[in-house]
This record gives structure tokens, C-alpha cells and sequence, in this order.
């Protein structure tokens, strides 16, 4: 499986890259370009007596110090060593991977005038399986993700540190092992390697890949404790979403219409109307759902951006200083999906209440316990998705209304894009543990439940029961909600339900 690097990705070709081991190519056009731009380049440092920054001058507060020609290959390696400064455990080496692929599908378009040789050294970091450690902390978003990059960037000059066949190596080692060569950085290179919001980007394009699975898992979930409560499944009703068309809810409108068997000419309700964490549903479910097309397109539109600086253009000749390593796009978008993730934990964890709830569940037990009193059953597992709500509370505050000027007030705005990416990996395990103890509550509510299930919902109980079993005395639930929380990461698993019943 190949992917070419040419400024044209897609969410799924990056997790190819990063997860799935695909390798990485550049196109004919990339190829072009690059060296298109780095003759231009080349022209204009000899054409001009103008400044042009971080060739012939310093970084950030130091714009006003020239760089003499004899010193500015030496410029470029410094800038390296001294912006690895972050702090923290490592990304993930599937994170690291996507940057790179990120940072070579940018620096292909051409306007960043670095020589082809380097985009080729990053391209055998991916294909060859050496993969920087890069330290989690330390972006401010803003000059892009400057210190993450630099980590980057490091270990094509034989600095810092990188994994190679599972095992952490000095960066020179790890390039020996694999049959790559340190670069010499030449004028422009080191910026360019490093000023870009692909740390940030990288983060959250992976994130979208898990958000997708997950918002089908929670109408599903979501179905079967309706089903089992006996909920009124004319609030699915078409007609309902034809007078507020927002198609997102429609769409899990008509997922649960698939899973209740729900047929308006042939359905007598049990019950009046429905608390809202049922009722609701389509609502609050498709908004999630708005959320993430929105996250994605500009997530998808960062992927495929120039994101340094300066910037070089072949036709006139020029460098233009600008600001598109700025993160606020992708600082807003995050908080935003931060916000609307954390409603799917939210109005499950209330779901979670009702078939718990003795007051409330109807004829099922109290905490769906074989003997409650001697058997407390599944009362702490709400604890746990309280918990995981309450938490998402606060991971879900706005990073991007904070800014703290730095760089002698130089980058005196910056958008802390890479704190809210962050913040939203920890939201998505907390939603998937949330919605696991809503998985296995209902699966457990429906050992005592007098209902036959759909067959849709049917398959989906029976897939689950063959990883967490039914519980008759009590047990420590942590295993379970474990494995709940395993299965909603699974691709294969949501696929058995989702594809042969036309979910979406």
C-alpha cells in the first residue's frame, strides 16, 4: 500500500501512513516543485540586499540581527538544537509519524525553498521506520508547533533521539542502523522543517479518525437502552426531522429507526414521551455529528496548507512573510469537537441512570443486581462514568481563549492549539468509557429484561457477549468496562452492525 505526498491527503490516507504502515511517496509534480522553489530561493538571496528572515537574519525577537553568509548554514542547525526543548512523556510514535508525512505533503508544495534532498530524508524516516522521540509538551501553537517539529527535525542532523525496531536509539545510531544519512542543513531548511502547525494537525486528524467510529457506536449503544427501557420510538419519527432539516440528526434518526424496527403505521407505543437522554437523542447525537464535519474539513484543509515562513514564490520572484503557521483555526476547531465529544459521555452517562436507577428502570432490578442488597451490581460503574463526565468538564474548557505572550512580545498572540488537540485524545478515551458502561449496563439489563430483541440489536448483544460476559454476583467491573471500551475502538466489530444494517 502506497501513498503519495502531494498536497492532495486524506484523513484516511494519513492514518494509512501513521497506523497501518503504508509507505510514503512524492509525486513527479512534488518533485518539480520543490526544486522549483529552492531555485528561487537561491535567486533571490543572490539578487537582493533585502533582509530576508531566518536566511539572512535571526529568529522571533532576533529579526533585527543580519546573519553573515559565512554563518548562515550554522543558523539553521542551531535553530534545531535550541527549539528542542520540549518536556513530557513522548507522542505516541503514530502521532510522530503522521507529522512527518504532514510536514513533507506541506514542505511538497514548493513555497518553502528547502532542496529536494531533504523532503527525500524525511520520506525514508516513514518508509524506513525511524521515528523521532518527540517530547508531548511544549507548543504554544503559534510560529506553528515550533518545539515538536524541532524534535522532529533533529534526528535528520543525527540529534536527539529516535525509535527504530522497538527500540529507543541516539538519533546518528538509529539513522546508521537503518541506512539513512545526517543532512547538512542549508540556508532556510531548519526554518522551514520546523515552523508549521503539523504536531497540532497530526493530533487531531488521528482524533477524527476515532471520533467517526465513535458517534456510530453511541447511537447503537444508545438504541439498544432504548430498546430495553421500552422507549417510544416515534420520536425517530422522519416526519419529526423534515421540520428541523439538520441532516446530521436525520441521520441518527434513521439509525435507530433501523435499530427498533420502527414503522409508523405498525407501532403502538408504550409509553407517552421519553426522558430527553432517550428522546433526544437525534439531537444531541447528530450534533456531535455536525461538530465533527466541521472539525474534519478544517482539519482536512490544515493538512493540505503551506503552514511556514517565510514563503517563496517562482512567479514573480518574492518571500513573503506572513502568518500561516498561526494555530487558531485548528485551536477553535479542537475546542469545539472538545465540546460536542464531551456530549455523547454526558447524555449516556444519564441513559446509564435510568437502567440503573431503581425509581426509573421500570421492572428491571435495582442496579441491575441478581440480588440487590447482597448484590450492589452495576451501582459503582455509574460512579466511573460520572467520573469520566465530570473530568470531561474540564478538558473541555477552551485552550483557545489563553495567550501568553512570548519571544520578547514579538509572537505576542498564540493560539494553544496543541493544548485543546491534546485535551480532546483524553476526552475520546473518556467518552469510550463512558459509553462502555452504558454497553455493558444495557447488555446486562437485558439478562433480565422481558423483550425480544431487534435483529440488529440482537447481533450487536450477542457480538458483545462473547468478550463480557453477564454478571449473576457481584464482581470487579473494571475488566468489563475494559473490554466494553476495547471493543468500541474496533473497526471489525462496528462493521459486523453498522455495514449489514445500513448504519451510518
Amino acid at each position: 500500500m502506497k501513498v503519495r505526498l502531494n498536497g492532495e491527503l486524506s484523513i484516511n490516507d494519513l492514518v494509512d501512513l501513521a497506523r497501518e504502515g503504508a509507505e510514503a511517496e512524492l509525486g513527479r509534480e512534488v518533485r518539480t516543485r520543490v526544486k522549483e522553489g529552492r531555485k528561487t530561493l537561491g535567486a533571490l538571496m543572490d539578487e537582493t540586499d533585502r533582509p530576508i528572515y531566518g536566511v539572512t537574519t535571526g529568529f522571533g525577537d532576533l529579526v533585527s540581527e543580519e546573519i553573515p553568509e559565512e554563518k548562515r548554514r550554522k543558523l539553521q542547525k542551531n535553530l534545531i538544537k535550541s527549539h528542542s526543548a520540549g518536556v513530557g512523556d513522548p507522542l505516541s510514535e503514530e502521532t510522530v509519524r503522521a507529522i512527518i508525512a504532514l510536514r513533507v505533503n506541506s514542505l511538497g508544495r514548493g513555497n518553502s525553498g528547502i532542496r529536494l534532498e531533504v523532503l527525500e530524508q524525511l520520506v525514508e524516516l516513514l518508509n524506513k521506520g525511524v521515528t523521532p522521540r518527540v517530547p508531548e509538551k511544549g507548543s504554544l501553537g503559534a510560529s506553528g508547533d515550533l518545539i515538536p517539529l524541532a524534535h522532529v527535525a533533529s534526528v535528520l542532523i543525527g540529534e536527539g533521539e529516535a525509535y527504530f525496531e522497538e527500540e529507543l536509539l541516539p538519533a546518528g545510531e538509529a539513522l546508521d542502523r537503518a541506512g539513512i544519512d545526517e543532512i547538512e542543513l542549508r540556508e532556510k531548511e531548519g526554518l522551514a522543517l520546523i515552523n508549521g502547525t503539523q504536531a497540532m494537525t497530526s493530533v487531531m486528524a488521528l482524533a477524527i479518525s476515532k471520533i467517526r467510529k465513535l458517534v456510530k457506536y453511541a447511537d447503537i449503544v444508545g438504541g439498544l437502552t432504548t430498546f430495553i427501557l421500552g422507549g417510544n420510538f416515534a420520536q425517530y419519527d422522519s416526519r419529526i426531522y423534515d421540520l428541523r432539516p439538520h441532516e446530521s440528526q436525520a441521520q441518527v434518526a434513521r439509525n435507530l429507526r433501523k435499530l427498533t424496527d420502527y414503522d409508523p403505521e405498525d407501532y403502538c407505543p408504550i409509553n407517552v414521551q421519553d426522558p430527553y437522554s432517550i428522546r433526544c437523542m437525534p439531537q444531541v447525537h447528530g450534533s456531535v455529528r455536525t461538530a465533527l464535519g466541521h472539525v474534519s474539513e478544517v482539519v482536512k484543509t490544515e493538512m493540505n496548507s503551506v503552514t511556514d515562513n517565510p514563503l517563496i514564490f517562482s512567479n514573480p520572484k518574492a518571500v513573503v512573510s506572513g502568518g500561516n503557521f498561526h494555530g487558531e483555526p485548528l485551536a477553535l476547531a479542537a475546542d469545539y469537537m472538545k465540546i460536542g465529544l464531551s456530549e455523547l459521555a454526558s447524555i449516556s452517562e444519564r441513559r446509564v441512570n435510568r437502567l440503573l436507577h431503581p425509581g426509573l428502570n421500570g421492572d428491571l432490578p435495582a442496579y441491575l443486581a441478581e440480588d440487590p442488597g447482597t448484590n450492589s451490581g452495576f451501582m459503582l460503574a455509574q460512579y466511573t462514568s460520572a467520573s469520566l463526565v465530570a473530568e470531561n468538564k474540564n478538558l473541555a474548557s477552551p485552550a483557545s481563549v489563553d495567550s501568553i505572550p512570548v519571544s520578547g512580545d514579538q509572537e505576542d498572540h498564540v493560539s494553544m492549539g496543541m493544548h485543546g488537540a491534546k485535551a480532546l485524545e483524553d476526552i475520546i478515551k473518556n467518552v469510550r468509557g463512558a459509553l462502555s458502561v452504558e454497553l455493558i449496563s444495557a447488555c446486562q439489563a437485558q439478562e433480565f429484561a422481558d423483550r425480544t430483541l431487534t435483529e440488529p440489536l440482537a447481533d450487536f448483544y450477542n457480538l458483545v457477549r462473547e468478550d463480557v460476559p453477564p454478571v449473576y454476583e457481584d464482581r470487579e467491573l473494571s475488566s468489563l468496562i475494559n473490554s466494553g471500551s476495547e471493543l468500541l475502538k474496533d473497526d471489525g466489530f462496528l462493521g459486523k452492525v453498522s455495514e449489514k444494517y445500513g448504519l451510518s
